[in-house]
């Protein structure tokens, strides 16, 4: 047996162990492999996956995520999350993401309790460890088992396992919260995370990148896209396009990063910051 298999039987191993499991489900690479994952081990009726709701999902994920839940052949609940009321979360500090994990991990505890499930699972790798990643600490805070990690299982594995397991997720880009677009102090509102989802969505449906993120920097909208994608933003009539949209949605510059997508790219002020 290779090392992936290995690492596929340990996760599979241990969840049945766990009998009943709520999959703290976004939609995204992991926590799809996770969902199906548990279904392999416990079946239909020993998983729910649920999927915290706020302002910071963008539309299209929420409905992507359903519609995967019923492909794989589980129920897929919402959660609605009140990350927004608390101000730790809207001062929008470096430390953004625990106070957001802290208000999902509780309700999903509290969710799971009330059903009669025996744990929540969270869709962690294994690589997930390195870099900035305050959410870390509310999971470790909350005592959620993260059963990829555990088996060892990093992201590439997981991708590798899904396109096996014929996931349409395997090659799925990285998704984030649409906070992250948002820069260190500044305030995260619902005006902004609804102006960037708006923004990024036509971006999406309309040029048809795979890959794309709008940093609100106010009044300046900084799109990043992949380096290959940037000679469709230099047509001229997509380029009046684009700044046309973006302008109605209350932009006053749009701009182009040259530098291209970087998951993470607010993170570069912090680092800068701590050397």
């Amino acid at each position: 047996m290779n090392i992936i298999d290995k690492k596929l039987n340990d996760l599979l191993s241990n969840l049945r162990e766990m009998e009943s499991v709520v999959v703290a489900y976004s939609g995204g690479v992991d926590s799809t492999f996770l969902l199906w994952a548990a279904k392999e081990a416990l079946g239909r009726d020993g998983v729910l996956a649920v999927t915290g709701v706020s302002a910071s999902l963008m539309p299209r994920e929420r409905q992507e995520a359903k519609q995967l839940a019923e492909s794989i052949g589980v129920e897929c609940k919402e959660l609605a999350t009140e990350e927004m009321s608390d101000e730790n979360y809207r001062s929008n500090t470096p430390d953004r993401c625990m106070f957001c994990k802290s208000e999902l991990y509780s309700k999903l505890k509290e969710f799971a309790e009330k059903h009669g499930y025996n744990a929540v699972i969270d869709g962690t790798n294994a690589d997930e460890a390195l870099g900035h990643r305050p959410g870390m600490k509310a999971l470790d805070r909350s005592g959620i088992p993260s059963p990829l990690k555990d088996a060892g299982l990093t992201k590439d594995e997981i991708r590798q396992l899904s396109k096996r397991a014929g996931l349409p997720t395997w090659n799925k880009p990285a998704i984030a919260c649409l906070a992250s677009r948002i820069p260190y102090g500044s305030e995260v509102t619902e005006e902004k995370l609804t102006r960037v989802g708006e923004a990024e969505e036509f971006l999406l449906s309309t040029m048809k990148f795979k890959q794309v993120r709008v940093r609100d920097h106010y009044p300046v909208a900084r799109i990043e896209i992949e380096p290959d994608d940037m000679k469709i933003l230099l047509d001229n009539d997509k380029r009046q396009q684009v700044d046309r949209r973006l302008r109605e949605l209350g932009y006053k510059f749009v701009t182009m990063d040259l530098a291209g997508f970087k998951s993470g790219s607010m993170n570069k002020l912090i680092e800068e910051n701590e050397d």
